[in-house]
């Protein structure tokens, strides 16, 4: 039996025994909150309405019907953070489907993506965090070529980070692979995607997770209160949620910069009409969810409550936020993210 083939059917081990541990009553445990109970069945309707949008190719489609390996990566996290596993259940083949479909598109350079958008690097990060967590759980006809991919995916972000670019930029990422200059958004995906795929045992250097969270912490708004998009841009509820993951996942739990960034989103929490919504939606839960105790509770219960109550019946999300334009399949995979972070099932939410 290979490696992969053994870290497979331990991680379906893992999550099958989760699975049915939690569907006995535990000695001694408080049974499910009511809002606990919504948060289940409105993640049931999600993953309902996200497998009959799947496209006949694998693909799934972000905003005007256009196929797109950002909205394919986002959906098959979505379907991962709830539980399931590629090639298993009943969604298990669906999976493998949009896995192929990400890495056909795989182009020589080893740039991840397919649809034209603001920048290939947003849709690049994200494919390459889903491949790095999805890697464990294949199966062996996938398994080769998602490693190969997730490489070449690897390489292509460690090179555009090594662009020559000032000292202000330097250490981060921009839209482009060749750009020199540096945004926290690019950032924070190709960090994620790093971070998972370093966790697996890809070759990252660790100088590369160093010079990427100096810059990051470069964006921390004097005092420690919150962090903007780019150097001397004021904090909002979205990038701040962003600045708090990348600081978390990389071992910086605590750090002044991030508890004074959760603080900030204490004072202001992000709302249903804040600008990228759904993009700060998935930030905020998983960076408050990190830094863990009365910073999670209270984003959990302030949060919670908004994605449950703006469900359309049919198990999607949409609405009024700058970021809905993307299309119900991004905003309801980025509201999937959000509310099953206590499941802990992907690997980048553990803490």
């Amino acid at each position: 039996m290979t490696h992969l083939a053994h870290q497979r059917i331990l991680v379906s081990a893992i999550v099958s025994v989760v699975v049915f541990s939690l569907s006995l009553p535990a000695l001694n445990a408080a049974p499910p909150t009511a809002q606990e109970k919504k948060v289940d069945q409105s993640l049931v309707r999600a993953l309902r309405y996200l497998s009959t949008e799947q496209q006949t190719n694998g693909a799934w489609q972000i905003s005007s019907s256009r196929d797109s390996t950002a909205a394919t990566s986002l959906a098959v996290m979505s379907f991962m953070a709830a539980g399931h596993v590629p090639g298993e259940g009943p969604y298990g083949r669906q999976l493998e489907r949009g896995i192929d479909w990400v890495i056909s598109k795989q182009k020589p350079n080893g740039m991840l993506v397919f649809e034209q958008g603001h920048g290939p690097m947003y849709s690049h990060g994200i494919s390459t965090l889903m491949l790095a967590e999805v890697a464990g759980m294949v199966g062996k006809k996938q398994g080769k070529p998602v490693r190969r991919a997730l490489e070449k995916a690897i390489r292509l972000i460690l090179d555009a980070q090594n662009v020559r670019k000032n000292g202000r930029d330097s250490g981060g990422w921009r839209y482009n692979p060749t750009s020199t200059d540096s945004d926290l958004s690019v950032t924070g995906w190709q960090l994620l995607a790093l971070r998972a795929a370093k966790n697996i045992g890809c070759d990252v250097p660790a100088d590369s997770i160093d010079n990427a969270v100096a810059y990051v912490k470069r964006l921390s708004v004097s005092g420690n209160n919150g962090f903007g998009y780019q150097s001397a841009n004021g904090a909002t509820p979205t990038r701040t949620g962003t600045g708090i993951v990348c600081l978390e996942i990389c071992g910086e739990h605590h750090s002044p910069e991030a508890l004074g960034a959760a603080d900030f989103l204490l004072a202001k929490p992000l709302h249903f009409n804040t600008s990228y919504f759904y993009y700060g939606v998935y930030y905020c839960s998983v960076g408050m969810f990190k830094v863990g105790g009365r910073y999670w509770e209270s984003t959990r219960d302030h949060l919670v409550p908004i994605l449950l109550d703006n469900q359309s019946a049919d198990g999607s999300w949409t609405g009024r936020s700058s970021d809905a334009g993307h299309g119900p399949v991004y905003c309801t995979s980025m509201s999937v993210l959000a509310l099953a972070v206590e499941y802990r099932y992907l690997p980048i939410y553990q803490r």
